[in-house]
């Protein structure tokens, strides 16, 4: 089977053209994890398969580390478009992708022949607690309390199509984020679980962020993480509509245009390796 590691931000995954390798879907979670193994496989955060679509321009079929499904990941998007464009899938510079039947548009910037970054149109955010979902007596959670371990927190769920709660700390590089990070994704007010981000202002337009990702852990960034907690950010006021999001692999450009409802990611896609396995 052919391969290529890829990563944003450091986000790093392995990218399989489904169109040439054909796995049974039954075979892949257990693939996946013999794949995603960073001591006795490739290595990486997960596996997207890039697949043809009947509906838009291509399917990204995404996996965590763990063989789980998962159904969206904002940095794994910009990659796709960088595979489809530089192996010559694709001569368009926007381009659509859909991932479990959500559909995002894409605007690639090419440079020299290769894409160096994505735009991604990562829609609207999604709000409303049973929906995201999270256990709730309110319709929206904002800076809403949730109890974890023996500390209180005040927490704000956004769902970019998949579940984010962003919890605001004054000490992000401190945090304990391999002790609370889990308790947060199995907590019993998350059903499908959660990826937790850990944020500090910076100032209107800076943040600084650390997450834990739902099926993987700590990474080294979350596109669609950098998105929610983008929009919790003006929920509560803190920033303006426009955030430089400062994460361990990188920075994220996030703008959540509330006049249209729309939120933006801008970040790099990175090649790192070809390989066959």
């Amino acid at each position: 089977m052919k391969f290529t590691k890829m990563h944003g931000c450091g986000n790093d995954y392995i990218y399989v053209d489904g169109a040439k390798e054909c796995i049974p879907m039954e075979k892949k979670p257990e693939l996946v994890r013999k794949l995603s193994d960073r001591h006795f496989g490739i290595g990486g955060d997960g596996v997207i398969f890039i697949n043809p679509s009947t509906e838009t321009d291509f399917e990204m079929e995404m996996y965590n580390m763990d063989g789980s499904r998962a159904e969206m990941c904002g940095n794994g998007i910009r990659c796709v478009a960088k595979f489809v464009y530089d192996k010559g899938l694709t001569d368009q510079t926007k381009i659509s992708v859909i991932s479990c039947g959500k559909v995002k548009y894409l605007d690639l910037t090419v440079i020299d022949g290769k894409v160096s970054t994505v735009k991604v149109n990562m829609g609207s955010p999604i709000l409303k607690a049973a929906d995201i979902p999270v256990v709730s007596k309110k319709e929206k959670v904002i800076s809403d309390e949730i109890i974890v371990g023996d500390t209180v927190y005040k927490m704000t769920c956004v769902s970019m199509g998949n579940p984010h709660a962003v919890v605001f700390v004054e000490d992000v590089s401190g945090f304990p984020l391999e002790k609370i990070g889990p308790l947060f994704e199995k907590h019993v007010r998350f059903p499908n679980h959660t990826n937790t981000e850990f944020v500090k202002v910076l100032d209107e337009q800076t943040v600084e962020m650390r997450v834990w990702e739902r099926g993987t852990g700590e990474t080294l960034a979350c596109g669609t993480g950098a998105c929610a907690t983008a929009v919790a950010c003006v929920l509560n006021g803190l920033t303006k509509e426009e955030v430089t999001v400062k994460l361990l692999g990188g920075n994220l450009q996030i703008k959540w245009d509330k006049a249209a409802d729309l939120v933006y990611m801008t970040g790099p896609a990175v090649t790192v390796f070809e390989g066959e396995i």
